[in-house]
């Protein structure tokens, strides 16, 4: 990426919370614990789905993803973020910055249309039980995830390109704990109009279309569980989906609240604690969720570890 160097600018200042030692003290306990979580509650997802039989499903192969993807996304920003708060020298290089604002986006854009995918096999679970297995096979599975990947990730690419071309002139302080692509573009000194439109579209879509998908999914979702007959037949199909829908709330409604607020002329260091808090609390949360709300997820962390434990 180093050839895109154009402009003199050979690393970048994150200024993050450079101005509020304490703060920064307290987001570091704060962060690194969130992190710790994290790590353990998304790797538990995964090894539970790879070692027990019984979640080999479609769903459970999506779920091993999204909690892979939670731990690269998390992985992107919070070690550097971490040694920063407690350092002085809060510098990333230009290449850094630019692997680090790709990887960013390409998490984060996977997750969106990882979620779309995930309401579709909830979709065909609940209204196409009969033909369910044979629809959503395993190679589909394997295509879809993999599709979501590769596309986010050459459109991550596109858009990075596009950002670390731009002339920076000289300015090198990003108003940002990471790379993030707003708040490097806000350091160009010519016309960034057409770019920032450019990027504009590119997010209103991979957001809005998504939800558009998951919101088509569970509408037809819930008409199909309203004609069950039983009150316990409609619990037991609600129940299939209810993990994926509540992190499907969280996702995308912090995300409108961070970006459909109204923006103030001056940054606001409420804005960048609640930034962080949203990019910690989401990933955290995924894992508590389908463990808390999905039996399956429980009865095999019994079975595994307390094989481990008996074994050991």
């Amino acid at each position: 990426m180093e050839p895109l160097n154009k402009t003199g600018v050979s690393e970048f200042f994150l200024k993050g919370f450079s101005g509020y030692p304490f703060l920064e003290h307290l987001l570091f306990l704060l962060c690194s614990a969130m992190y710790l979580v994290t790590l353990l509650g998304n790797t538990a997802i995964v090894a539970l789905s790879v070692l027990d039989v019984h979640l080999h499903t479609p769903m459970y192969f999506f779920l091993g993803n999204l909690s892979t993807l939670d731990i690269c996304y998390t992985s992107t920003f919070v070690p550097l973020m971490l040694v920063h708060l407690l350092s002085s020298w809060k510098t990333i290089s230009f290449t850094g910055c630019a692997i680090q604002m790709c990887l960013n986006l390409s998490t984060g854009s996977t997750e969106c249309l990882l979620l779309a995918i995930m309401a579709y096999d909830r979709y065909l679970a609940i209204c196409q039980p009969l033909r369910y297995h044979m629809l959503m096979s395993h190679r589909l599975c394997v295509l879809l995830a993999g599709a979501a990947w590769v596309l986010c990730l050459l459109k991550s690419v596109t858009e990075t390109v596009i950002a670390m071309r731009l002339p920076f002139c000289g300015h090198h302080v990003v108003s940002h704990f990471t790379c993030e692509i707003l708040a490097v573009l806000k350091l160009g000194c010519s016309n960034m109009s057409v770019s920032e439109d450019f990027l504009l579209a590119g997010s209103i879509l991979l957001l809005s279309v998504p939800l558009a998908f998951i919101c088509l999914s569970y509408l037809l979702i819930l008409a199909t569980i309203l004609r069950v007959p039983s009150a316990a037949g409609r619990h037991k199909a609600f129940s299939t989906c209810s993990a994926h829908l509540a992190v499907v709330l969280l996702f995308y409604g912090t995300i409108i609240f961070m970006y459909m607020k109204p923006k103030s002329k001056e940054a606001h260091i409420s804005d960048e604690v609640f930034a962080v808090l949203y990019a910690m609390v989401t990933t955290m949360l995924n894992p508590i969720i389908y463990s808390l709300r999905n039996k399956e997820v429980k009865e095999a962390a019994r079975k595994v570890w307390g094989r481990r434990w008996t074994s050991g």
